[in-house]
């Protein structure tokens, strides 16, 4: 086994355990960040002019979105803020598509820029659900002594 493919196991060994460790949140984090890393590759090899692989880039950009992020979403709990969500990922999969048919890198940019702002907001939930899970047993305990 030659050391690239030791290396891409190791890999998807890392990231299979990272996965399987993961809660619901954290996987739609890792959802985000494989999108934007893929959008940023296919970026980079549309600058190089490597045609086969920004067209794969942004596929695996596009899967990542529609089958991951979009297929995540519950239409019937999530009400308004869920079918917003699904019209953003359905325009950020169009304006993709069309980007890497027009070779447009401006176009993946804002893709990019509108991942990384959903995933901010992911992250800063995950920081305000901490912060309340740590106050919390305080709270509890200060009650109790009332």
């Amino acid at each position: 086994m030659n050391t690239s493919r030791m290396a891409s196991a190791y890999t998807d060994m890392g990231m299979e355990s990272e996965v399987a460790s993961a809660n619901a949140h954290k996987l739609i984090l890792m959802l985000f960040e494989g999108a934007v890393l893929a959008i940023s590759a296919a970026r980079i090899h549309m600058a190089h002019k490597e045609i086969a692989s920004k067209g794969k880039s942004i596929s695996h950009a596009i899967s990542i979105i529609d089958n991951g992020l979009k297929a995540s979403l519950d239409l019937n709990v999530g009400g308004e803020i869920a079918q917003n969500l699904s019209s953003l990922y359905d325009y950020m999969s169009m304006r993709l598509l069309l980007s890497n048919l027009n070779n447009d890198a401006d176009g993946l940019e804002e893709v990019r820029k509108l991942l990384l702002e959903l995933k901010g907001a992911w992250e800063s939930i995950a920081t305000e659900s901490v912060r309340e899970e740590k106050s919390a047993p305080r709270m509890a305990a200060s009650y109790g002594k009332a």
